[in-house]
C-alpha cells in the first residue's frame, strides 16, 4: 500500500494533479467558467503525465485503484473534446472531484508490479479492456447528465447543461456503449482464445471465477441494452438503468475483486 512504492518525480504530479483536479472541485462557481475549464485543463494534462511515468518511468504496477484513474482520466479526455463541440455542458465539478479521488487512491493503492510477458499481445489486451471502462464511464456520465437535465426541466428549473438536447445526450451516451461494448467483447474473445498465450497454461479457455462471471453479467446487461434501444426504441431512464447495471457489474468484475484482494486482504495478486 501506501506511498512508499511511488517515485519523487510520481508524488509530485500526483499532488499537483489532485490539486489542479480540487480546485474546480470546489470553487468552480468562485472562479469562473473561463477559469474552471483551464484548471481542469491543467489538471488533465498533468493526470495524463502522471499516467504516462507510472508507465515509463520504472516498474509499472496495476490494481483497482490505478485502473480507476486511467477510466477517470479517459472520460475526461471525452470531456475535454466534446466541452470544444457543446460548451454549454457542464460536469467541471463532479470530473474534477472524481480525477482528485482517484489520483489519491492509487497514491494510496499503487497496486501489484505487473508480471514481464513475452507476448507483445498482453498490452493490447489490457489497453482494450481499459478504453471499454473508459468508454462505459463516458456513456455513464452522459446518462446522468441527461437525468439531472431531465429533472431539472420537469421542476421548471434551470438546466445545468445550459441548452445541450436531451436527445444530444442521449445519442453520445448510445454511441458511447455502442463502442465499449465492441472494445469489451474482442477484450472477453481475446481471453478466452488466446489466454494461454496471454497468461499463459494456467489460463486456457473460459474460467468461471468472480471476475468472469461479473463481465459476462455486464456484457449481457449492455447487449440487452443494445437490443432494446434496436428492436423497442429503450429510451431515457430505462436505458440509463439498464446502463448503471451493467456498468456497476463490470466495475465489480475487475476493479470490485481487485479492491478486496488489495484492501480488505492485503493481497496484491
Amino acid at each position: 500500500m501506501i506511498l512508499a512504492s511511488a517515485s519523487p518525480v510520481g508524488l509530485l504530479l500526483g499532488a499537483a494533479a489532485a490539486l489542479a483536479y480540487a480546485v474546480p472541485a470546489v470553487a468552480a462557481r468562485a472562479i469562473g467558467g473561463v477559469t474552471a475549464r483551464r484548471v481542469l485543463l491543467l489538471a488533465w494534462l498533468l493526470h495524463g503525465l502522471l499516467l504516462a511515468w507510472n508507465l515509463f518511468g520504472g516498474a509499472p504496477r496495476f490494481g483497482f485503484a490505478p485502473a480507476l484513474s486511467i477510466t477517470v482520466w479517459l472520460v475526461l479526455t471525452a470531456y475535454v473534446v466534446e466541452s470544444q463541440l457543446y460548451p454549454q455542458m457542464r460536469a467541471r465539478w463532479a470530473l474534477a472531484g472524481f480525477g482528485a479521488l482517484t489520483i489519491v487512491l492509487a497514491l494510496l493503492f499503487p497496486g501489484a508490479p505487473l508480471p514481464a510477458t513475452s507476448s507483445p499481445l498482453l498490452p493490447l489486451h489490457w489497453a482494450l479492456g481499459i478504453a471499454a471502462y473508459g468508454l462505459f464511464a463516458a456513456a455513464v456520465a452522459h446518462g446522468w447528465l441527461m437525468t439531472r437535465a431531465e429533472a431539472q426541466m420537469r421542476h421548471a428549473s434551470p438546466v445545468a447543461e445550459g441548452g445541450v438536447p436531451l436527445l444530444t445526450l442521449e445519442r453520445l451516451m448510445f454511441r458511447f456503449v455502442g463502442a465499449g461494448f465492441l472494445l469489451l467483447t474482442l477484450t472477453m474473445l481475446a481471453g478466452i482464445f488466446f489466454g494461454e498465450h496471454l497468461y499463459g497454461a494456467a489460463h486456457t479457455g473460459w474460467r468461471w471465477d468472480h471476475k468472469r462471471i461479473f463481465t459476462l453479467l455486464s456484457w449481457l446487461a449492455f447487449a440487452t441494452l443494445l437490443v432494446g434501444r434496436s428492436l423497442f426504441g429503450w429510451r431515457g431512464r430505462r436505458a440509463v438503468h439498464v446502463l448503471y447495471i451493467g456498468a456497476g457489474l463490470l466495475l465489480l468484475g475487475y476493479a470490485g475483486s481487485r479492491f478486496v484482494l488489495e484492501v480488505l486482504l492485503g493481497r496484491t495478486a
